[in-house]
């Protein structure tokens, strides 16, 4: 992996984020957990490069989320589509998703957990968080569709992308 600048990136995230997807990975080399996600998005905020993500609490990476200042996103590619949907659907609670999937971490100068799978990783550092709550929906057809007793409401985390590492 190499190291790129954001300006340099040339991908449309709206397909890669949707239709590729990407897994949100937090902790340190001594624990960490990395959990499959389709919501998000990139852009400028503050005068710098930004991705946003959106996490349930009630998901096992959450907590690592919560208690790091950093994170990464990476991106596998379409072909990788059985490492998404596994770390999609399993709780690092309950199964080692690293050994399940043979994805193999690779540690950040920044003490960060990213993957020699990845095509594309964003190393992020956290900046703003806010929870959703059902007074702030504007459009109640979303709050209907995706939020019920079952499904809590996301956080969304708005992070600084610090670094880019491409193959």
């Amino acid at each position: 992996m190499k190291r790129i600048e954001v300006k340099d990136l040339s991908e449309n995230f709206f397909e890669v984020i949707s239709k590729e997807w990407m897994l949100v990975t937090a902790g340190d080399k001594e624990k960490f957990n990395t959990m499959t996600a389709s919501w998000g998005g990139i852009g400028i905020l503050f005068n710098k490069p930004v991705a946003y993500v959106f996490i349930r609490p009630e998901r096992y990476t959450y907590e690592f989320i919560e208690k790091f200042d950093m994170f990464t996103l990476s991106f596998l590619g379409k072909e990788h589509r059985d490492i998404y949907n596994f770390c999609g659907s399993k709780s690092g609670k309950d199964v080692d998703k690293v050994k399940e999937t043979g994805l193999k971490p690779i540690i950040t100068d920044g003490g960060n957990v990213m993957f020699e799978q990845s095509r594309l990783t964003f190393e992020c550092k956290k900046l703003y968080a806010t929870n959703f709550v059902p007074e702030n929906f504007l459009d109640k057809d979303s709050l209907d569709k995706f939020y019920n007793e079952k499904n809590g409401f996301h956080k969304m985390y708005i992070v600084e992308i610090v670094n880019v590492w491409q193959k």
